[in-house]
């Protein structure tokens, strides 16, 4: 699904409370190289950090609509579509709602409980190439889509949680 992008370069995570992760994102045009560098970046900083299964424009600083995802290998993965870079996201279909526990780059302390679809579809397009896709996916991977495109609407998974019962320490395993 991806196109080949350039070799992207590792870009330190903006942390909340910073402006940028709760503002809505800007449309982008998938064909701007700067949007293939970006999408790139993405890729490369996602990759850089054990454990990031995705990652938003907003994150890197960036208020452009454009996400990064790969859930291959997570013990919670059901279903998985390989690394992508998606520009544009929009949620066309999102059912059988669970909660389930998240943590966030930008949110390095905490985890929370979030009701979110265990059934995705999303419709985006490819940085680099302009292709039109549809991505139908469950499980884990709708949870982590939802994740980044709450990111480029200003939300992070605390604007989601039921209330401070629903907050966690973040685990940390050696």
């Amino acid at each position: 699904m991806l196109p080949p992008l350039p070799d992207g370069r590792v870009r330190p995570a903006v942390l909340a409370p910073a402006a940028v992760l709760s503002s809505a994102a800007t449309a982008v045009d998938p064909l701007d190289p700067d949007v293939v560098a970006l999408a790139a970046d993405l890729l490369a900083t996602q990759r850089s950090e054990p454990g990031c299964v995705g990652l938003a424009a907003p994150q890197l600083g960036v208020p452009w609509r454009v996400v990064s995802l790969d859930v291959t290998g997570h013990p919670k993965a059901r279903t998985g579509h390989g690394p992508m870079v998606l520009a544009n996201p929009v949620v066309v279909a999102a059912t059988r709602w669970e909660r389930g526990r998240e943590g966030c780059l930008s949110v390095p302390d905490l985890t929370g409980d979030v009701k979110r679809a265990t059934r995705l579809v999303l419709r985006a397009v490819v940085p680099g190439t302009g292709e039109q896709v549809e991505i139908s996916t469950d499980a884990f991977e709708a949870r982590a889509l939802q994740h980044e495109v709450d990111h480029l609407d200003g939300m992070l998974f605390l604007d989601k949680v039921a209330g401070a019962h629903a907050l966690h320490a973040r685990q940390v395993y050696l």
